[in-house]
């Protein structure tokens, strides 16, 4: 496919999705964030400030919203706990992540370069937010008791966007290539 947008001797030739492998994990990495991370356990803690008193809202289901406090009672105790700026962290993440996530699932599924800076900006703020997290879990008052698990049940979080960082950085067309070279 021709990208229109330049002049004839700039067209650009987007490269196909297989040919992209990395390109395929950040589009499940996208996904996953959207529709379990933001969606699912975001919105809980979001729907239920005092997860010790509460009753089930709407949305998530009863059984997610079991998922998620089973998880933070057993190893991460921040979940629970849920203090303003972690609230604030979920808010980020629900203005800033969520229309991220579409317009990424989009940009990439199509090749499309106008989503690199917003993919350095977005990708730069949730590596700084996941790190103060994870000095929060290791270090502050509700540390987790089995660190660890939470680190690495988090490393994607530090993985992935540092990934679509680098990838991003590397081109000015991450996605497109001149028509002649394919």
């Amino acid at each position: 496919m021709l990208d229109q947008a330049h002049s004839p001797s700039q067209l650009r030739q987007v490269i196909p999705l297989p040919r992209r492998p990395g390109d395929m994990v950040l589009l499940l990495f996208f996904c996953i964030s959207l529709f379990y991370v933001a969606l699912v356990m975001d919105i809980e803690q979001l729907m239920i400030p005092d997860a010790a008193h509460f009753t089930y809202p709407i949305w998530p289901p009863a059984f997610l919203v079991d998922h998620v406090h089973w998880y933070g009672h057993r190893f991460d105790p921040l979940q629970i706990a849920r203090p303003a700026w972690w609230r604030a962290c979920i808010w980020h993440e629900m203005i800033f992540g969520v229309p991220f996530y579409l317009f990424a699932i989009y940009a990439f599924i199509r090749g499309r370069d106008w989503i690199r800076i917003p993919a350095l900006l977005y990708g730069a703020s949730l590596v700084t937010i996941v790190l103060i997290i994870l000095y929060e879990e290791r270090y502050g008052p509700d540390a987790a008791p089995a660190y660890s698990q939470v680190f690495l049940f988090n490393l994607p979080w530090l993985l992935w966007p540092s990934y679509m960082i680098y990838r991003m950085w590397r081109h000015p067309h991450p996605f497109t290539r001149p028509a002649a070279e394919i």
